[in-house]
């Protein structure tokens, strides 16, 4: 009943864009009169109307061009390998040097993969780029099966393959483990196109430690809570009618209330910054909410398998992963350069939560192995942000660079 109710409101919120466009209109001759001040808050108000509601289409990348050494070159998205889940993209570029090659992996946690573009920017002059793009599952017809956690793990050892041999691995946020996990299935197997690096960002490899309000909240309530209350079905207008579904509706709405104030103060700032005309400071907030009101939903297996497997029993922290019932030993690494990226003020993922990969991949030598702490920045300035581009990528960019 939740998602219908959703799709109510979601025709209100559609309704409401279109009045906004038509008192906008309406409002721009008096701009021109001695009525313009009062036409500027009708403008405005109009403007906040515009933006009523959430979106379930992805945003566009947006990356047009990048500059590789002192020449801009163009940049075009190339899918390489398509799913009924996902698609591997490339950012090609039409150059002579052969650069390195990296897998971006995107979390599937309610937004798209668009949420990385700052990430894929910055990689994009010394890296030949891919990302898993990955698909809203409720238009995902019910008759192309499950996509659980190992199906994730399917997707990183298929795309890598599909990449090639001598690739490197960049995992932000939750698909840390699933790097992780496929990694060393890929060394079980001695899978040839096993990466020559792993970059985990920011990612839940042990949420043992220093346990955040999101850890908190896993461990709070048991599984079946999650399934009873959480999981719905996507109604007969979508064409993943009938799939069970987390909603990206329910993990944004559970985000923004963890930060209310911060949302409802960038909101009445981007209403004035409309009033007063300063155009570039309400497209810094529109830029960003764009983004973040664009939501997926995750098949439920896959949601409900990783709350259980990483934020309640710890099996990767406990080195107990299983892959289709067989235990994966991440000690078989031997061969996957890793680096750890945390940030000193994430609140999402806490510090030490990743770093403990390291001791879980007791098969690599030290010299293989690498930490980045960044001070000042909380989750999303470990990928994205000015220190990103500034501190953090350069260390990065070499640390793939020695193991390539």
């Amino acid at each position: 009943m939740l998602y219908q109710a959703f799709d109510v409101q979601s025709d209100i919120a559609r309704q409401t864009r279109q009045w906004g466009r038509l008192l906008q209109e309406a409002s721009a001759p008096w701009m021109r009169t001695p009525w313009h001040d009062a036409a500027k808050w009708w403008s405005a108000g109009a403007r906040m109307m515009m933006r009523a509601g959430l979106t379930f289409t992805r945003p566009a990348y947006g990356i047009h061009s990048a500059m590789v050494g002192n020449r801009e070159v163009p940049v075009i998205e190339e899918p390489v390998l398509a799913t009924p889940f996902g698609t591997l993209l490339r950012f090609r570029k039409d150059i002579d040097t052969v650069q390195p090659k990296v897998l971006v992996l995107a979390p599937l946690s309610g937004h798209f993969a668009t949420l990385l573009r700052s990430t894929v920017r910055t990689l994009l002059p010394d890296h030949d780029v891919y990302i898993t793009d990955w698909h809203n599952a409720r238009d995902v017809p019910v008759s192309e099966g499950r996509f659980g956690f190992d199906d994730y793990v399917d997707h990183v050892v298929r795309f890598l393959e599909t990449v090639g041999e001598g690739a490197h691995l960049m995992a932000v946020c939750q698909p840390a483990v699933q790097a992780l996990a496929a990694t060393a299935l890929m060394a079980h197997t001695k899978n040839p196109a096993q990466p020559r690096s792993m970059t985990l960002m920011a990612g839940p490899v042990d949420c043992r430690v220093s346990p955040t309000s999101v850890n908190r909240l896993a461990t709070s309530k048991p599984i079946e809570w999650f399934e009873k209350n959480l999981i719905e079905t996507v109604p007969g207008r979508h064409k993943g009618a009938g799939r069970r579904v987390y909603p990206g509706f329910t993990q944004v709405s559970a985000f923004v209330s963890m930060n209310a104030k911060r949302h409802r103060d960038a909101h009445t700032d981007l209403f004035w910054h409309y009033v007063d005309g300063s155009a570039d400071k309400a497209q810094a907030i529109e830029t960003f909410y764009d983004e973040y009101f664009a939501v997926l939903d995750l098949a439920a297996e896959f949601y409900l398998e990783t709350v259980k497997i990483v934020f309640q029993d710890y099996t990767l922290a406990r080195n107990q992963l299983t892959y289709r019932g067989e235990p994966i030993d991440m000690g078989a690494i031997r061969h996957t350069a890793l680096m750890t990226v945390e940030g000193e003020r994430d609140d999402i993922c806490a510090v030490g939560q990743t770093m403990a990969a390291h001791d879980l991949c007791s098969g690599l030598p030290p010299h293989m192995k690498s930490h980045h702490l960044q001070a000042g920045v909380g989750h999303y300035g470990v990928f994205s942000g000015r220190k990103w581009e500034a501190q953090t990528y350069p260390i990065v960019r070499n640390f793939i660079a020695s193991h390539a």
